[in-house]
């Protein structure tokens, strides 16, 4: 005689015996199970507003981002671990009070699988989006995950999933001895997935803590962080290769195949990576720096492994390789500190007190929040123009991120207002125009003068007109 499946245990209860003491009290304890983890949801989430109210207005707190993720998965696991632990206590409470066997609690069986599922299914999602925060896909992952699990619940509860194992494990491929089957090549993905994910866990945990730990400088908490996170993954990598029963010594042959990609194809990428951890261990470049690199000009906003995003003061973002920023002469302006002198030039009518405008050009400069008291605003005379004396003024501003155009607008202003004041003139361009004499020259001129009559012009003569 073939033995009951779960499904089919519970479907004759359901229809049988729902109304016998044993079922009746699986099913009290069931309801009691759900209504205890919702209400304990319920209770966390109160928590965990209250918990994040007090962080976001307590300074040099936790990281207020980090601290509702983690708060969010626990609240998502709070439900199903809830219920399950009260199912558990009530399934031995039933056991060891004589009411039921062991046997007989098929109900609580299917209980727990699926609240064991659902936890599954939302620990499996909270720590793939702890690991991949940034990952487009991670969505459509997601569905598929719970999908999957739900189907491997169904096949379980059903029987049917011991018959499809079986039948995945008949198909062999002649890869070693002994022979690769299918169910092994799943399970070895399965476990592949489980402990990469679970390093990738670990090295965003370690990464947010180290990201929040002032006392290391930022290039090296990135560097640190991401050489844990790769000898992280690597070991998981090798661990889920033993626990399928994969030779390492394979990957000796991965190894050299790498070699050869890297030799021929690959070297620009991998010139990239190394690049990046030299920017990053040289300390050549920081977040926040103000860099002009080849016609690139903006602060760093991200040192990635493989690139650099440069972000300009309009707002658009510039993915330079990181290559380039080792090969490249690259003008740091926020190197060893973040002062950065502006300059304003100018001219002035020949005719004007030179030191006066010289002094009120200083003035000027020194009156704007921006402008730094040391050094000193100075002022020049940088040369004798055609039209004017032509002149400049250079201040120093501490937030080069913030731009320059508006100080320097705001302190050109501020000079042609005091320019006004004091009757001090911007001259116009003057040039001197050269008529010669020729067949029609009068009658122009006397067009272009409003007058009746126009002085006789001989060919030699020359008439000087000022172009305003």
């Amino acid at each position: 005689m073939n033995r009951q499946t779960l499904f089919e245990e519970v479907l004759h209860i359901l229809s049988n015996e729902l109304s016998r003491p044993p079922q009746a009290w699986q099913l009290a304890i069931i309801v009691a199970a759900l209504l205890a983890g919702w209400f304990y949801a319920r209770h966390v989430e109160r928590r965990a507003r209250a918990t994040l109210t007090a962080a976001a207005t307590t300074p040099h707190g936790v990281r207020v981002d980090v601290l509702k993720f983690s708060i969010d998965g626990f609240r998502r696991l709070a439900f199903p671990v809830a219920a399950m632990v009260v199912l558990v206590l009530g399934g031995l409470a039933l056991y060891f009070g004589g009411v039921v066997r062991a046997q007989e609690v098929h109900l609580l069986r299917l209980a727990l699988l699926l609240l064991g599922a659902m936890a599954a299914i939302r620990l499996f999602v909270y720590v793939l989006r702890r690991s991949l925060q940034r990952a487009s896909w991670i969505g459509t992952f997601e569905l598929g995950i719970a999908i999957t699990i739900w189907v491997v619940v169904a096949l379980h509860v059903t029987g049917l999933l011991d018959d499809l194992i079986a039948q995945l494990d008949a198909v062999r491929f002649p890869l070693g001895k002994p022979p690769l089957t299918l169910w092994d090549l799943l399970a070895g993905i399965v476990s592949v997935v489980l402990t990469v994910l679970a390093a990738l866990w670990i090295g965003s945990v370690i990464e947010a803590r180290l990201m929040d730990a002032k006392s290391l400088a930022p290039n090296s908490r990135v560097v640190i962080a991401r050489l844990v996170k790769a000898v992280l993954t690597l070991v998981a990598v090798l661990m889920a290769f033993s626990f399928v029963g994969i030779d390492l010594t394979v990957l000796s042959v991965f190894g050299g195949a790498l070699g050869v990609g890297l030799g021929l194809g690959l070297q620009r990428i991998a010139s990239n990576y190394v690049s990046g951890f030299i920017i990053l261990l040289d300390r050549s470049l920081s977040i926040g720096n103000m860099i002009t690199v080849d016609k690139f000009y903006g602060a760093v906003s991200q040192i990635n492994a493989r690139y650099t995003v440069i972000k300009a003061l309009d707002g658009t973002e510039t993915i330079v390789p990181n290559e380039m920023l080792v090969s490249s002469p690259v003008i740091n302006h926020s190197y060893s500190n973040t002062t950065v002198l502006v300059k304003v030039t100018l001219s002035v009518a020949y005719d004007s007190d030179v030191d006066r405008v010289l002094q009120i050009l200083v003035e000027t400069a020194s009156e704007q929040p921006r402008v730094l008291e040391d050094p000193a605003p100075t002022s020049f005379i940088t040369g004798f123009g055609s039209d004017g004396i032509d002149l400049q003024v250079g201040f120093w501003i501490r937030d080069p991120e913030a731009g320059s155009l508006g100080i320097r607008s705001d302190i050109s202003r501020a000079v042609l207002k005091k320019f006004q004041e004091h009757g001090i003139e911007i001259p116009y361009p003057q040039r001197d125009l050269r008529i010669r004499s020729i067949s029609g020259a009068a009658t122009r001129l006397k067009a272009a003068d409003g007058v009746d009559s126009a002085p006789e012009i001989n060919r030699e003569s020359i008439a000087r007109k000022r172009v305003r």
